[in-house]
């Protein structure tokens, strides 16, 4: 506690040694089985895992009155053994991509090395994990002999991490596994005690943007489909986390006494419009996590940025700040992610992230977030017991962009992607700094920096409000617009 301000982390194993630990299974099998998610231990211990690596990120007041901003690869961040052979960990699963090259010849859906890759990965999987993490940890668990162990339960989310080998695609579910996997060895004790925010910074900059480059190595070396995508009405093909902590680099300094600002920018901090034009992108994305992933997209999507990333493109005329961008990417994490069925529905379950009931949770509402797989059907008169689609159900009509005119064409189905929940609500034309930190007229809120929150309502359609605009006919060089349910 401090000044009063609730701080909450994601909390360790009191005694690892006597745990039971499981071996992670699949629990999400139909959609209502995620609401059953939203509110279990698992889900808040993600959430609150996120928001607190999230505000590692944002930059620093030191006491000197200056800010201490964090970059890749900035002499500011110390990394630790633990961070360092995880470091370690990355660089031999690239020096894979060596041993087993893509296939020759052109492949429009994934290239089939990567199952051979994914392989590799496997077998070598318990052998990586003695390398990068004490043997003390591993074995923590079950004293049978072949029972589950903390190894049992990291190796899963480990081999989640990298994509489907099975269906050669790559996607935020993948991500999240990761995640999970460095919330696992967290709590199990695995990173040293720190200052707030000290380790996680390291965990972030010096473990998840590697993980993130090597991520697209692998997709660029094997070609892989996006998983779960929403197209082009996605945010991204296959990331999320970034996003999130590419705009908690950008947004206004905190000290440990301030709550998490919603809306303000670093002094300096490029202005959010920046990542229509493609020198901008290019300087940025080596300091940051935001403009790394935009540029990826442009290492391999061609035409205007508007076109091909128009949820992005939307969000770069915010003008309230990398602040209310990086609220907003926290909402839409919970929405886009941690609530559809596709993403959540092969994430397992173990002791570490638990299917059992969080007491404090409040049940979520019914919303087409957690409606979007398989229902459960009714039992027919001539059946003993009731099926569940295999599949999940087949898009409607292709999704119109949200200037695009109606005309004849069907309406975009109700299950689209969702805009971005924070932009529009500043009076057009009302001042605003880049240097402007202040909340004036907010209500007074818990600090949701360090407190998972509870049910999220789902952001709307992009196509949901306004009525349709006229295409945007600027030059990518220009000034951004804005999102298209502005007001």
């Amino acid at each position: 506690m401090a000044n009063g301000l609730s701080i909450r982390v994601l909390s360790k194993l009191d005694s690892p040694t006597v745990h039971p630990f499981a071996q992670p299974t699949k629990k999400i099998h139909e959609s209502q089985d995620v609401s059953t998610f939203l509110t279990s231990k698992a889900y808040t211990d993600i959430m609150t895992w996120i928001l607190q690596l999230n505000r590692s990120m944002f930059p620093l007041k030191l006491p000197d009155n200056t800010t201490q901003a964090w970059t890749i690869n900035s002499d500011a961040i110390q990394y630790s053994a633990p961070v360092r052979h995880l470091q370690r960990l990355l660089l031999k699963l690239e020096d894979i991509i060596q041993e087993v090259p893509p296939d020759a010849g052109p492949r429009r859906f994934g290239n089939i090395s990567f199952r051979r890759w994914c392989e590799v990965v496997d077998s070598r999987a318990s052998d990586l994990l003695k390398e990068c993490l004490p043997a003390e940890l591993l074995q923590q668990g079950s004293s049978e002999e072949g029972g589950p162990t903390a190894e049992t339960e990291l190796k899963a989310y480990l081999m989640g991490s990298w994509g489907s080998g099975q269906r050669l695609d790559y996607g935020t579910g993948h991500e999240l596994s990761f995640l999970a996997f460095l919330g696992g060895i967290w709590k199990l004790n695995g990173f040293p005690q720190a200052e707030p925010g000290v380790e996680e910074r390291a965990i972030v900059i010096g473990v998840v943007h590697p993980y993130l480059d090597l991520i697209r190595k692998l997709i660029k070396t094997y070609n892989l489909e996006p998983a779960g995508s929403h197209g082009v009405w996605g945010l991204d093909d296959h990331s999320f986390a970034p996003y999130i902590f590419g705009s908690a680099q950008f947004s206004p300094a905190i000290s440990e006494s301030d709550l998490t600002p919603e809306e303000g920018s670093l002094l300096n901090a490029p202005d959010p419009g920046g990542v229509a034009k493609a020198n901008i992108v290019e300087r940025e994305r080596q300091t940051n996590l935001y403009f790394a992933a935009i540029g990826f997209i442009y290492d391999v999507k061609r035409g205007p940025f508007w076109e091909h990333s128009p949820m992005l493109f939307d969000i770069s005329g915010i003008r309230a700040g990398w602040g209310k961008i990086n609220k907003g990417m926290v909402k839409m994490y919970n929405a886009e992610v941690l609530s559809k069925f596709p993403v959540v529905q092969h994430f397992p379950f173990g002791s570490l992230f638990s299917w059992d009931r969080d007491p404090n949770a409040i049940p979520p509402p019914s919303t087409v977030h957690t409606t979007s797989g398989p229902q459960a059907r009714p039992v027919a008169p001539d059946q003993g017991m009731p099926s569940v689609a295999a599949a999940r159900p087949m898009p409607g009509a292709g999704t119109q962009a949200p200037w695009a005119k109606s005309g004849s064409a069907a309406q975009p189905p109700p299950t689209g992607a969702t805009a971005a929940p924070w932009a529009g609500t500043r009076k057009e034309g009302a001042p605003f700094s880049s240097t402007d930190t202040s909340t004036r007229g907010l209500p007074i809120i818990p600090d949701t920096s360090r407190m998972p929150p509870g049910a999220m309502a789902p952001t709307r359609a992009p196509w949901a409000s306004a009525q349709p605009t006229q295409p945007s006919t600027r030059s990518n060089d220009e000034v951004h617009t804005k999102a298209p349910w502005a007001k």
